[in-house]
């Protein structure tokens, strides 16, 4: 078996990750994946206990137990290229020995569920609700690096997007876990949830500078294939979808709606909907 070059896995000299600045027993089979660094704060003031704290640029992690059951929970903060960073050196972390730098022959599946907020697309999703999306769309380039793969309809589906909204690219459309979807997401609105590589063009915001897509919202609201509809705006579901299914992880990505684009509207406590999901989470795992 391969053994990986040192400066393509990068370990430190106590024997950690280069970016997350953690060790395999900091990985709890079960993990939190939340964008804003105090969102971790948030998390494990409802854990029984701490028993491992690490902050390393906005990778914070806290690992803890809630009712017994030992949950790590680390920020990665926003954009598909973090994800990117998180998702290998977290898998690295339980499915590569770093003492011989080799792929274990029994691979480690993880759980993880992304806690974060969205904006909504469709009027009829109300602000404070919850969505679990069922596909991430990347709006980004990171896939194509990878060796993924569409099936017939997800490859129908993401040519008749890019036709739809005049696209200069062909986007990807990654899947959830089915298995985390009954598990966290059975009550929740079921979306499709749109993943950007930006907050403001790449998500039809227009402040100072002219946009190249204008009609962008408009085109991605409208979209629909059968009963397959786009509903909300953030900046990395895909890509955890995307790299979950090549390394062989069961993902999920939950949505606190904070506003709603159709509509203009922004939630007045939008700490207190994402408290809501934190919560509701926890209770599932």
């Amino acid at each position: 078996m391969a053994r990986i070059s040192e400066s393509e896995l990068i370990i430190t000299k106590d024997g950690s990750i280069y970016h997350l600045n953690l060790k395999p027993e900091h990985i709890a089979d079960t993990v939190i994946a939340v964008g804003d660094p105090s969102r971790v704060y948030g998390i494990s003031k409802h854990f029984d206990k701490i028993e491992f704290e690490m902050n390393k640029r906005e990778f914070i992690t806290h690992v803890g137990t809630y009712k017994g059951k030992r949950i790590t929970v680390i920020s990665t903060g926003m954009g598909t290229d973090n994800i990117e960073i998180f998702m290998t050196e977290l898998d690295a972390l339980v499915n590569i020995d770093f003492k011989t730098r080799e792929v274990k022959k029994e691979k480690r599946k993880l759980n993880i569920v992304r806690i974060g907020t969205s904006g909504a697309i469709q009027e009829d999703i109300s602000v404070g609700a919850f969505i679990a999306s069922d596909y991430g769309l990347g709006l980004d380039t990171l896939n194509y690096f990878y060796n993924f793969k569409h099936t017939a309809k997800e490859q129908q589906l993401v040519e008749e997007i890019q036709k739809s909204v005049n696209l200069g690219f062909t986007p990807y459309l990654a899947k959830c876990s089915n298995k985390l979807m009954k598990q966290f997401g059975f009550d929740m609105i079921k979306g499709n949830t749109i993943t950007s590589p930006g907050f403001f063009a790449p998500q039809g915001r227009k402040i100072r500078l002219p946009l190249r897509l204008p009609n962008l919202v408009r085109d991605l609201t409208q979209f629909h294939s059968g009963d397959f509809w786009l509903t909300n705006f953030e900046m990395e579901t895909a890509a955890y979808y995307a790299l979950a299914k090549l390394m062989g992880h069961e993902m999920l990505s939950l949505n606190a709606i904070i506003a709603n684009r159709s509509k203009g509207e922004f939630s007045k406590d939008y700490a207190k909907v994402v408290d809501e999901l934190i919560i509701t989470t926890l209770n599932r795992i």
